[in-house]
């Protein structure tokens, strides 16, 4: 049974910290790209992050550039998102994706909500 599992979400002041996990279980999680997009209210899902399998390439979107940072442990099937200087308009709940575009999969996890408010 394939699984994304996202925990560390939370309520956390302006300019605090969180680390976000997602754990993958049922595919071959080393072959995939994984991703972590936010949607707020009212708001479409965002792309935040992506990291590649292989060289572990990694692009963020501007609005976290330099306070986000998209990590892997393909050997405990991990994506991490720790996120610094967080600002209110960064609530929302953050998704994680697994894409494996040889063989057309995607995977989606279920959310964890990120709230930054004073």
């Amino acid at each position: 049974q394939v699984q994304l599992v996202e925990s560390g979400g939370g309520l956390v002041q302006p300019g605090g910290s969180l680390r976000l996990s997602c754990v993958a279980s049922g595919f071959a999680f080393s072959r995939y790209t994984m991703s972590w997009y936010r949607q707020a209210p009212g708001k479409e899902r965002e792309l935040v992050a992506t990291i590649t399998s292989g060289t572990g390439s990694t692009n963020y979107a501007d609005s976290v550039k330099g306070r986000f940072t998209i990590s892997r442990d393909n050997a405990d099937n991990t994506v991490y998102l720790q996120m610094n200087n967080l600002k209110p308009e960064d609530t929302a709940v953050y998704y994680c994706k697994g894409v494996y575009s040889i063989v057309a999969r995607s995977y989606w996890g279920q959310g964890t909500q990120v709230t930054v408010s004073s």
